[in-house]
């Protein structure tokens, strides 16, 4: 199954998105959130998986057409550091508008996967977005020290998924920011898998972590995280 690219509108003007569709629907909606590289195959292949296992998934291009090949690490790097705040939110606050008026959309609210900055920026969006975001599934991703946002807005049941050796989002630094919000009252599990490094659940294999096993339980838990939730 493989979905096509849309316009989204915003403020009077668009953004891109990957859209896939389930065979049957209505079905519940899932923004997917990119990784540093981009809009990518490996992302849109995401969507067209969660289209397969029943939800309407749509990945808006929070980078405007630019994207960085594996072999573009400071690219990367570049395109996600200059990516404004204030763009990003309002683009992914587009996509749950665009989903949540989508005939072929169910509910009231969509869950949100992200993987690296997408896992950082999921719950973000969840922060701002309040009940819009009944489920979030952070992979290798989340705002930490000074990218914290305003945590009281964040209503949706988080379970996220980390490697432990991973020096771009450390586990001790996760861990911690879990202890944090479940002390506030927030609905959040953080799982750690043995054994694995940043990026273990992409199939590409850009870092050279992929992780298969790991991959699979990960993802595993996501679905059951939506379908329970949305």
């Amino acid at each position: 199954m493989s979905g096509s690219m849309v316009e989204l509108p915003v403020d009077g003007a668009s953004v891109s998105g990957y859209l896939a569709i389930p065979e049957q629907g209505p079905a519940p909606g899932v923004v997917v959130l990119q990784e540093w590289w981009g809009l990518v195959p490996q992302i849109k292949d995401v969507c067209d998986d969660l289209a397969s296992d029943g939800f309407v998934a749509l990945a808006p291009d929070l980078y405007e057409g630019e994207f960085a090949l594996h072999t573009e690490m400071d690219k990367a790097a570049e395109l996600m550091t200059s990516l404004p705040p204030d763009r990003a939110a309002r683009d992914m606050s587009s996509a749950i508008d665009y989903l949540l008026d989508l005939d072929l959309s169910s509910g009231e609210s969509v869950g949100v996967v992200g993987f690296c900055m997408g896992g950082m920026l999921s719950l973000m969006v969840g922060a701002l977005e309040g009940p819009r975001v009944a489920a979030i599934a952070p992979f290798y991703g989340a705002p930490l020290n000074d990218d914290a946002p305003d945590w009281s807005g964040l209503t949706a049941r988080v379970e996220g998924h980390f490697a432990t050796a991973d020096d771009f989002f450390p586990p001790e630094s996760v861990n911690a920011l879990g202890q944090h919000l479940r002390e506030i009252g927030k609905n959040v599990d953080f799982h750690f898998y043995d054994g694995t490094g940043h990026a273990f659940a992409n199939s590409e294999n850009p870092l050279g972590t992929y992780d298969q096993v790991a991959a699979t339980v990960a993802w595993d838990r996501t679905l059951k995280l939506f379908r329970s939730c949305l």
